[in-house]
């Protein structure tokens, strides 16, 4: 294969981590100065979403390269 039989999994493990620390800090650590029409914080409900899909998806890509 071209880049290696992993490449999905890896892609996936990356991904999902991104998403799942970036929505985290994204709530721990708001912006200093908002720009007008910008939200203040992230939205609590949507990051606890991202958060949670990051994290299964990066568990999930994990797992499947562990496995095999």
């Amino acid at each position: 294969m071209f880049l290696g039989e992993d490449l999905l999994p890896l892609l996936v493990l990356a991904l999902g981590a991104a998403m799942a620390v970036g929505s985290a800090l994204a709530l721990v650590r708001p912006r200093a100065e908002v720009a007008e029409g910008e939200l203040a914080r992230a939205p609590v409900g949507r990051s606890a979403v991202m958060i949670a899909v990051g994290t299964l998806a990066a568990v999930w890509a994990l797992a499947s390269l562990l496995a095999g």
